[in-house]
């Protein structure tokens, strides 16, 4: 496309922009038809891209390193300490089920069986054979071993290149730009600051000699991360408490080794695991068997404290008999006390001269009562008696009355004296009472805080005693199951060799379905990209489906010779399928104006380049070589180009012509074709719409309909200028171009809106420019009754399509 064609578009789409908000879009919905055709165009690249994602498969799977996962499965039997103890009755939580084994899973993970892990394989130091595309390491098959100082070495993580030229020499270089040294094999070699000593193994031979190996030492960090990264344990099933350890390596027989030795130092660890927790359980009863023992023998020195304190262990017993006691003593201070009254009313009857023989009746029943007292009171009321009955007798003056008197005197004397005897000792009796009284009250106070320490010691000892006999039997029964122990781990599935042809990554199949739908998606992205960036209109169905006018055929590319412009070109081979396809389009018009003989036809397009001039002249070539006498007319009077198809002169024409400068029978110029006629633009006028809208345009096409039998008018492009469309009014088919793969879409709404705008009832369209692979074999039929296809039989056998053809279209 040239710079001018390319400012046409610009501007063209400029002026349609205004337009969309009126039209209906045709690309809002899917185009299957385009759609189909890009498919057709693009099948072959979407073939090339899944063929090159197999391609780059099998590359990856062929430089990529096979990885091999090795696995086992072991079982747990857990059982608690304190099961053995009897302790799950007394309600301590018990850690059971996935936590527990989440447990042992962080246990495998852990660094104490990773250090184990280190001590019984030999992970430390890694050799390897250099290859050209993948390296391998050669495990437990190294031709060479390296030994070194640990304690000064301090080229860790680093390659260490080993090339042996003979079976006793060989060069050592760190990296592979690093200096390189010669030893002997046996003898230590200092390399940056660090002796290594290279001894051969049983695996070197003669065929070793020439190979360049290389060997790792690896640093605790990088081997920790290296196990971590490849080591995945998982929980197959809480219930029946299995675990899963896998490795992942790229080398089989060492996944399968390292997990086999992550079983056996597992396996070394629980079982001292479980002997040290059987100890930890010995010590444990035997502790508490003596604290226990220690605790009992305190509670029986306080109850033994408590016997002699309290001269009694049963208090109950004791509180009653001192209830007794109490009452008892009381009774006894009542008798005391009466005897305290009667004495002092003895006295106070004495002082008084009263009579006692009512007192000495009330002595006679007394228990304990003093039979002296008693005499002298039953002697001193007999003598008060007598005395009472001598002074009724006597004057009171006889010396009996006086030695009866004394007798009275005397005798109340000594009763006193008796009297006062017997009141002190009653009263010291009422102390006594008194004071053992207070002691049993004590005594009783004290009674329930005496039951309350005798009830505890009493639960205490009971308590210990039970506790004591319990850890004793328990001692005795871990010891008898301690010496049946088994382990509490078991190996249901071993660590296998995986399968050399079965590795888990890369998986060839995934890898190929990977790239296999990796190059299907870019196919199907080249498809849609394609879809959505194809705006030109290229095949009928398209031209079609975005018009409403219709198609009166195809005009195929022409690829004979390359035409700097258009040229004349059906009578070098009127049996081509180009002249074959622009006949149909001339036996289309015959139905489209069959009630006519004098016809004018104008053709027009929305830019330059589509193709207008070349139907022109070929269109009129053909209706010439019918027999019918044609006549073109050039008005496209900016951009003339029907004298360059016609090899004519454009130095006089029509614009001349409708300026009367020139007559029309001085500017018609023959063609090739006898009944072919043109007239050319001639010089480019400054107005070209005035020229043709004036009466001169129409005087000219009159004189033209007495001597030529069609009129064909080459119209300047109406997306571009005005010139068109008023020539378009005044023909009697306007022919509209379209140009395959170069007109965009956005053109055909033009089409339609300017039959409406202007009532072009009669307008048609041609296709121009077909690539010949989408009108192979293919057949049009419009609404005038006339099928037409393009087969075999009008191609000439230069022009058919070839294998090469076809495959080249697929790429356009």
């Amino acid at each position: 496309m040239s710079v001018k064609a390319a400012n046409d578009l610009d501007e063209l789409d400029h002026r349609l922009g205004s337009d969309e908000g009126e039209e209906e879009d045709g690309g809002a919905s899917i185009d299957f038809v385009t759609l189909l055709d890009v498919v057709k165009r693009s099948i072959l690249w979407v073939v090339l891209l899944i063929l090159l994602g197999g391609a780059g498969a099998y590359l990856y799977l062929r430089y990529t390193k096979k990885v091999y996962e090795s696995s086992s499965t072991i079982k747990l039997d857990e059982q608690s300490e304190a099961g053995v103890l009897g302790l799950e009755s007394n309600g301590l939580p018990i850690e059971a089920g996935a936590g527990k084994l989440q447990g042992e899973v962080d246990l495998i993970k852990s660094d104490i069986v990773y250090e184990r892990l280190k001590k019984t394989m030999p992970l430390q130091v890694s050799y390897h054979v250099d290859a050209r595309v993948l390296d391998a390491e050669l495990y437990k098959d190294s031709p060479f071993a390296v030994n070194y100082d640990t304690s000064a070495f301090d080229l860790f993580d680093q390659q260490i290149f080993i090339a042996f030229s003979s079976p006793s020499r060989y060069e050592v270089y760190v990296g592979e730009e690093g200096e390189r040294l010669v030893a002997t094999v046996g003898q230590p070699v200092n390399i940056s600051g660090n002796n290594i000593t290279i001894t051969t193994t049983s695996s070197f031979s003669s065929a070793k000699v020439g190979e360049t190996y290389y060997f790792i030492v690896h640093s605790s960090q990088r081997l920790k991360r290296y196990i971590d990264e490849n080591l995945s344990t998982a929980i197959l099933n809480p219930e029946s408490k299995t675990i899963q350890i896998s490795f992942k390596d790229f080398n089989r027989y060492k996944a399968r080794d390292i997990v086999n030795n992550i079983d056996t130092v597992y396996l070394q660890h629980k079982l001292e695991r479980s002997n040290q927790a059987s100890r930890q359980t010995l010590n444990f009863l035997t502790e508490q068997l003596k604290e226990t023992e220690n605790s009992l023998k305190k509670v029986e020195d306080e109850i033994e404290s408590f016997v002699r304190q309290n001269k009694s262990y049963d208090i109950r017993s004791s509180f009653q008999e001192a209830i007794t006691e109490y009452r008892e003593l009381e009774q006894k201070k009542l008798e005391q006390r009466f005897l305290l009254t009667l004495y002092n009313t003895i006295q106070s009857k004495m002082q008084q001269d009263e009579d006692l023989g009512l007192i000495v009746a009330g002595l006679q029943g007394q228990p304990n009562q003093d039979p002296q007292l008693s005499e002298l009171l039953t002697e001193l009321s007999q003598l008060q008696a007598r005395s009472r009955t001598a002074r009724m007798t006597s004057r009171g003056n006889t010396a009996a009355d006086n030695l009866r008197e004394e007798q009275l005197k005397f005798t109340q004397g000594r009763l006193n004296a008796i009297i006062n005897s017997n009141k002190a000792l009653v009263q010291a009796q009422i102390e006594n009472i008194d004071r053992t009284q207070g002691e049993l009250t004590g005594k009783m106070l004290q009674a329930p805080s005496q039951e309350t320490e005798r009830a505890r010691l009493e639960r205490l000892s009971g308590l210990y005693a039970g506790f004591f006999t319990q850890i004793l039997n328990k001692r005795v029964e871990y010891g008898i199951a301690m010496a049946g122990t088994t382990p509490d781990f078991q190996i249901l599935s071993p660590a296998s060799l995986p399968n050399e042809g079965n590795p888990i990554s890369p998986n060839p199949i995934m890898i190929y379905a990977i790239g296999i739908a990796g190059g299907l998606f870019l196919g199907l992205g080249l498809i849609a990209t394609r879809y959505l960036m194809h705006d030109t209109v290229t095949n009928v169905r398209e031209l079609e489906r975005n018009t409403s006018i219709p198609v009166l055929g195809v005009v195929p590319s022409y690829d004979k010779q390359k035409m700097p412009f258009s040229k004349l070109v059906v009578n070098q081979n009127p049996k081509s399928a180009l002249s074959e396809s622009i006949r149909s389009i001339r036996t289309n018009l015959e139905f489209m104006s069959s009630s006519k003989r004098k016809r004018i036809v104008s053709i027009t397009s929305t830019i330059s380049g589509e193709g207008k001039t070349f139907v022109a002249v070929n269109l009129g070539g053909i209706i010439a070589m019918s027999g019918l006498k044609v006549v073109v007319l050039d008005l496209d009077m900016r951009k003339p180009k029907v004298h360059l198809a016609l090899d004519g002169d454009n130095s006089k024409g029509m614009s001349t012509i409708l300026i009367d400068k020139h007559s029309v029978e001085e500017c018609i110029q023959q063609t090739s074709i006898t009944d072919l006629n043109f007239i050319s633009a001639g010089p480019t006028p400054p107005n070209p719409s005035e020229l043709i809208m004036g009466s001169r345009f129409d005087e000219v096409l009159q004189e033209l309909h007495q001597t030529f039998d069609l009129i064909l008018v080459d119209s300047p492009p109406v997306g571009l200028v005005t010139d068109g469309v008023l020539i378009m009014r005044k023909a009697d088919i306007p022919l509209y171009i379209v140009r395959a793969n170069y007109s965009k879409k956005a053109f055909l709404r033009g089409i339609d809106k300017i039959m409406r705008t202007n009532q072009l009832s009669n307008m048609a369209a041609v296709l121009n420019d077909v690539n010949s692979m989408n009108m192979y074999g293919y057949g049009y039929g419009y609404g005038y009754g006339y099928g037409y296809g393009y087969g075999q039989g009008y191609y000439d056998e230069e022009e058919k399509p070839t294998l090469g053809s076809r495959m080249k279209s697929l790429f356009k």
